[in-house]
């Protein structure tokens, strides 16, 4: 992983202060719900977590496992796995990553900012100041700051979000068209909805079965990630009140901690 040294750590930690997002101004009036379990059997997900295979450090938090989430936020995710059966008998949802501890966060921030720089083929030797602002700023389109702030959690550190996608009755993901954490434009959600392409039609298709699943139990989808999807959290409620400017919905979760 990266070794930051301090003037670039000041540099992490000023550019993620310039990439605060409006839902990090919602109030979170944290209502104390637990994390449970997911119960996995319900659901598809794959082994060896795909963090942990990276070497995230779980053991660091007092929940040392990503399948978990607040109790509602589940309840939530149950119905719409039901949802999806109904339609499509014998498909589940996948679970790809759910309870994410900030240390976890911090450690993806890093790997991704790192895979970048592997992919423009970019040593840290040669980093340029304008290149290291630049390719962390993507970086934090994808990725919220790993913050410790009790204002402004990381999503997936509330327990209230959860990354995930479908697999069809005999265990094949569907192609959404990009993968789960692709730093790119082709993972915000409606990428596709406009291609003549019949094949990029069908990966807007399978969004859109995501998508709708997930909004008939109440979930919001974060508008630069297909896969993302959350309940309760800032947010969730900032994007409820965009929709519904009468709601003025606050958080109910916070950064969790046992």
């Amino acid at each position: 992983m990266i070794n930051k040294t301090p003037k670039e750590e000041l540099s992490h930690n000023q550019t993620a202060l310039a990439m605060m997002k409006p839902y990090q101004q919602i109030t979170i009036q944290d209502c104390g719900e637990p994390l449970v379990a997911i119960p996995l059997e319900k659901f598809a997900v794959e082994f060896p977590h795909a963090y942990q295979k990276l070497g995230a450090p779980y053991h660091l938090s007092s929940v040392d496992s990503p399948y978990y989430l607040r109790q509602s936020v589940l309840d939530r995710l149950l119905i719409a796995q039901l949802q999806l059966q109904e339609n499509h008998p014998h498909w589940k949802i996948l679970i790809f990553d759910a309870y994410r501890p900030v240390e976890v966060q911090q450690f993806m921030v890093d790997y991704s900012f790192e895979q970048l720089l592997k992919q423009r083929g970019i040593t840290q030797q040669s980093l340029s100041a304008e290149q290291h602002q630049s390719i962390l700023t993507e970086v934090y389109q994808f990725w919220a700051a790993p913050s410790l702030d009790p204002a402004t959690p990381p999503p997936h550190s509330t327990g209230a979000a959860v990354d995930i996608t479908l697999v069809d009755q005999t265990g094949t993901l569907l192609n959404m068209g990009s993968e789960i954490d692709e730093i790119s434009p082709r993972s915000y959600p409606n990428y596709f909805e406009n291609s003549s392409d019949l094949i990029e039609q069908s990966h807007h298709q399978n969004r859109q079965i995501l998508f709708q699943v997930m909004k008939t139990a109440g979930f919001q989808q974060h508008p630069n990630e297909w896969w993302h999807f959350s309940w309760g959290d800032q947010l969730w409620a900032w994007l409820t009140n965009q929709q519904n400017p009468e709601e003025n919905a606050i958080a109910k979760y916070g950064r969790y901690s046992s």
